[in-house]
């Protein structure tokens, strides 16, 4: 793995930034969305399906070896209950901070001249939220299947029943079953460090794709909007680190460098997928044990976007006000009540924070053509939003390790050549 990685993602990042400003400046809308569409965008696809394949594997091998290896039964209930309680207060205080945000600064009334007709078509597929196809979505019909579309709430079941199942078989059975898993565990974390190698073209040119086909132009318009949107992600995520260092103590500082990698891949990228494989990798090298990591992150991904949650509120919000639609204090308790439903239930689905918004206005009696407003800088505010995901995320699954009485494992031996490891696991050198 190449040394001092964040470096070489931000030389990518204003490389790619300064090209799509250039393209932008020179060519024409179709010939810049040609160029986009068929050139700079293959760096990108490339290194976000490099990622994606090694999910799965990841996903799996870790939680069975961590289950297998559970001494406490009960360990896993007790993980599974601290992890959501987890979810669920930082889900209320993001909607929180994303509806305080949005009546403070009142930016949607300055929007009534760009208004769209309330009868004009957002051109996003919603489907309503449905509670029963959420819940039975969750049992895949083939492993399989689950594994090759990266659905992780569907790995995540099957590798705790298999887990468990191992770890009833014993002997033999679970000795083989643990070398295994634990010996792919180990190789994907070592592929991931090849995989990083992409890194820096694949985030070079997804920046590159946002400025040529969006242009920076479009920041001039709704600076404000994304002013106010970026102050709000920063008070989050200044929340979750004061929360981080009472739980971790001044340790917290160094899980924040640890995972610059995932947060720059994440926000130039704007997928929280792309970032998963150097989190748990990270993570281990904070020390967090792997039955821990394995469990609580996967979860985080499909129940935890705290940037999400902020966005979705403060969309909505902001819709409101660019309509004139007065919004009492009961009718945005209810947007808060709406949001914590339906965000659940769309875990997985492409550009999930759009389609939980305009899925859920229709419900809080407003347009879903306010969407418009939103759509032309949709990847500018998908960028912080997934930022702060990741951030969430890795202090949540490190926090949940601390409850879990992992204090020795967030300390972690560091070996001469500045590998760490920690409960056994052997980190690949990177």
């Amino acid at each position: 793995m190449m040394k001092n990685l964040s470096v070489w993602i931000l030389i990518g990042m204003i490389l790619g930034a300064v090209t799509g400003a250039v393209l932008n400046a020179n060519l024409n809308e179709a010939t810049a969305h040609i160029v986009v569409s068929q050139y700079l965008s293959i760096l990108t696809d490339l290194f976000l399906r490099a990622i994606k394949m090694i999910i799965a594997p990841l996903v799996f091998c870790g939680l069975v070896s961590g289950v297998a290896n559970m001494q406490d039964p009960q360990a896993i209930g007790r993980m599974g209950m601290r992890s959501l309680a987890w979810f669920f207060c930082a889900s209320v205080v993001s909607l929180l901070i994303g509806i305080l945000a949005c009546n403070l600064l009142n930016l949607g009334g300055q929007m009534a001249a760009h208004l769209p007709a309330a009868t004009e078509s957002s051109g996003i597929d919603v489907a309503p939220f449905n509670l029963k196809g959420f819940i039975t979505n969750i049992v895949p019909q083939s492993v399989v299947d689950a594994m090759a579309s990266n659905e992780i709430l569907q790995i995540v079941l099957f590798a705790l029943l298999f887990g468990v199942a191992t770890a009833a078989a014993g002997g033999s059975v679970k000795r083989r079953i643990l070398e295994l898993t634990d010996a792919i565990f180990d190789i994907m974390l070592k592929l991931t460090s090849y995989v990083m190698w992409l890194a820096p073209l694949g985030v070079g040119a997804a920046l590159c794709s946002v400025i040529t086909t969006q242009g920076l132009g479009v920041l001039g318009v709704y600076g404000k909007l994304l002013g106010g949107y970026y102050l709000a992600l920063a008070v989050l995520a200044l929340l979750l680190i004061a929360v981080g260092w009472l739980i971790l103590g001044p340790r917290i500082l160094h899980l924040l460098r640890l995972i610059r990698d995932p947060l720059l891949i994440g926000f130039s990228t704007s997928s929280s997928e792309a970032t998963f494989p150097r989190t748990i990798e990270q993570l281990q090298r904070f020390g967090v044990p792997r039955r821990v990591s394995g469990f609580v992150l996967p979860l985080g991904y499909s129940f935890n976007l705290d940037g999400a949650m902020l966005y979705q509120a403060f969309a909505v919000i902001f819709i409101a006000q660019a309509f004139h639609i007065e919004m009492t204090l009961a009718q945005q308790v209810g947007v808060l009540l709406v949001m914590l439903l339906t965000s659940k239930g769309m875990a997985g689905v492409p550009r999930a924070s759009l389609v939980v918004v305009a899925a859920s206005l229709p419900s809080l009696g407003l347009p879903v053509s306010g969407m418009l407003l939103l759509l032309g800088i949709d990847p500018f505010f998908d960028m912080g939003r997934t930022a702060i995901n990741v951030l969430g995320n890795s202090i949540a699954t490190a926090s949940v390790s601390k409850w879990e009485g992992e204090a020795e494992a967030i300390q972690p031996a560091v070996t001469a050549s500045g590998s760490s490891s920690a409960s056994g696991a052997p980190l690949s050198n990177s």
